[in-house]
This record gives C-alpha cells, sequence and structure tokens, in this order.
C-alpha cells in the first residue's frame, strides 16, 4: 500500500506516494511520465517521480486529490485495467467533484458506475456520466441530454451492447431524423443503406468501438442490429429490443410523439440530444424540448444533463462549446432548454 508523509504548516503541502510494484508505477506515471504532467496541468501542483515514489508539492487540497487519483489509478492497475490519459483526466473530474473517493471504512473506491461489454469495460469520467449509467441500468426510457463530446451517445450504444451480450435484449435498434434531407431520402443516389449511412455515421463508429467488426456485419445481415432513419420506425411495435434515439433534438413533435409510442414489451429507449442545436426550420418546435416538459414528472422516466463541463473529447471542445454559448447569451438569443439534475423516481 502507498504511504504518504504530509506538511500541512506553511503555504505548500508535501505528499510522497509509495507504490509496491514498479512495472505498475512506470505504468501508472505514464510514458515520459505525461500522465503525471497531466496531473500536474489540471490540479496546479508539481508531481515529481522517482522509481516506485511520487512526490506530491502544492496546496493542500490539490495534492490531496492528486494522492487519491494515483491510488484509484494504481488499484485500477492492479485489477488488470489499463490506465489512459482519458481514465487520468476521468478520475480528477470525479475526484474534485466528490472530494473524496474513499468508502467510509477508509478504503478506497475503486470505482463508478460501469458498463461490460465482451470487447471492453467503460467507467464513467464525469459526475454526470455516473448518474447517466445508473438511469441507464434502471430505467426502461432515459433521456440524455447535453452539449457535443459529453459521451451521451456513446454510452447509450454502451449500454445496449451490453444488455445484448447478456442476452436480456434480442436486438438492438438504432434511430436519427436525416433532417439535411427532410426524411425524404429517393432523390439521393444509391441503395437504402447508402442513402442513409452518412446521417448515422456516428452511430456505426459507437458500434465498431465497442464490438468487434465481424459480429457488428453479422448482426446487421441477420437483424440483430438495425439502423434506419427516424422515418422508418413508423407503425411498428419494438419488442425486447433497446431503441436508441440520437439527435432527438431534430425531430418534430410529431415524429418524437411517433418514437415513444413504439416502446413494446421488455424493451428500453434511449433518447440523446442538444437542444441548443436544433436544425429544424424556423418557427418549429423540436419534439426532444416538447417531450422534455411534458414528460417531467412520469413516473419512470430518467431525464440526465450535461453540461460543458462533462466534455470529454480533447480539451479545446469543452471550451468551444463554452465560447458558443458564451456568444449565444451575449447575443440574447432564444435559450435552449435549461439542464436540471437527473429526475429519479
Amino acid at each position: 500500500m502507498p504511504w504518504l508523509a504530509a506538511d500541512h504548516e506553511g503555504a505548500e503541502a508535501e505528499i510522497t506516494l509509495s507504490f509496491d510494484d514498479n512495472r505498475l508505477a512506470s505504468r501508472l506515471f505514464g510514458q515520459y511520465d505525461q500522465n503525471l504532467a497531466f496531473l500536474e496541468k489540471r490540479l496546479g501542483i508539481r508531481a515529481t517521480a522517482r522509481g516506485n515514489l511520487v512526490n506530491l508539492v502544492g496546496p493542500a487540497d490539490p495534492c490531496e486529490q492528486g494522492k487519491i487519483v494515483l491510488e484509484n489509478l494504481y488499484a485500477r492497475l492492479k485489477s488488470g485495467h489499463d490506465v489512459t490519459l482519458g481514465d487520468v483526466d476521468g478520475a480528477i473530474r470525479m475526484t474534485t467533484s466528490q472530494g473524496s473517493l474513499f468508502e467510509p471504512d477508509g478504503a478506497p473506491r475503486l470505482g463508478h458506475e460501469e458498463i461490460v461489454t465482451r470487447k471492453r469495460t467503460v467507467r464513467a469520467r464525469t459526475p454526470a456520466q455516473d448518474s447517466y449509467i445508473r438511469a441507464l441500468k434502471r430505467h426502461e426510457l432515459v433521456f440524455g441530454i447535453g452539449p457535443a463530446g459529453t459521451g451521451k451517445t456513446w454510452l447509450a450504444v454502451a449500454q445496449a451492447v451490453a444488455l445484448l451480450d447478456k442476452g436480456l435484449v434480442d436486438r438492438l435498434i438504432l434511430t436519427r431524423p436525416a433532417v439535411e434531407a427532410g426524411e425524404r431520402l429517393g432523390f439521393l443516389p444509391g441503395d437504402l443503406k447508402e442513402k442513409v449511412d452518412p446521417y448515422l455515421r456516428p452511430i456505426y463508429d459507437a458500434l465498431y468501438d465497442l464490438m468487434d467488426a465481424p459480429r457488428v456485419e453479422r448482426g446487421m445481415q441477420s437483424g440483430m442490429i438495425e439502423i434506419a432513419p427516424l422515418a422508418f420506425m413508423r407503425g411498428r411495435t419494438l419488442t425486447n429490443a433497446v431503441v436508441i434515439l440520437d439527435e432527438a433534438q431534430n425531430t418534430t413533435s410529431m415524429q418524437m410523439k411517433m418514437f415513444l409510442t413504439r416502446l413494446g414489451e421488455n424493451s428500453r429507449m434511449i433518447i440523446t440530444g442538444d437542444p441548443s442545436q436544433v436544425d429544424l426550420p424556423p418557427g418549429m418546435k423540436s419534439g426532444l424540448s416538447e417531450a422534455l416538459d411534458l414528460l417531467d414528472t412520469v413516473e419512470g422516466i430518467a431525464q440526465s444533463y450535461f453540461t460543458e463541463d462533462d466534455v470529454v473529447r480533447h480539451e479545446l471542445v469543452g471550451r468551444i462549446v463554452r465560447a458558443y454559448e458564451a456568444a449565444t447569451r451575449a447575443g440574447d438569443h432564444s435559450a435552449p432548454h435549461q439542464p436540471r439534475r437527473m429526475r429519479q423516481p
């Protein structure tokens, strides 16, 4: 177990951690100590590695947070998982938001909500993702609302794949509105798949991240995995399936109502979207915003909200989102649906 020594006197604290496995310690610190460099940048402390030791110097609270982050990531390595820069970022986000990752008995808590698929294990990297995954596991209908890059669609696909892997559902159905073509795809060249693919490419990317390519191809051929534009959901009752509606802010009121009423026995629906990026014609109300208001108090439905602080892509994505939101507020544009805490009945 790591040991520590802390100087609580003066302006700076100093904590020294020792890890019992040099090989794992090296992986923890990262190639050329890149994980420690990231920790320094995010927490505003100095982290110096010597063999299996790391010395943290800086303000007391950030140093304590850095200690917790490293201890939990080291425990993750000991359990057989890898540690990437994304994991370091996620551990920092969780630690700084929660204050401490320790259980009441003092033992380090190894993790937060996770989704296990055959190909990989997906762990929450932000508190919002943690709440979202809990909602996905406990509710039959979940809304994931927030800006691009927060992982809402990717986590939805991960949960769907996990349920498919466990045999809890028979099918995975993924859909989104093809707004740019007005859902009238006939004038586009090619067969149905070629017409629709450009609109559904982000969903394909998530699938191939979470499933082996041959299995994805077999699933599409057998009908176990179905990817189609929203217009093709009309008139169907979807049973024994996980159904994901992506880019839901671009649905009309009628389309959203149509989609929501497709829910059949032993099925789950996940609806993701960003109300601030509506591509519908001017004056047309987003079906997503309307549904969020109408269904806010309906039992059995969860609404999970993300903000720019939850962006887990490149750091610049978060800055870009914040810049656009600041410009929107300054220009007094129509405000998007306001984020709220997730409501769980």
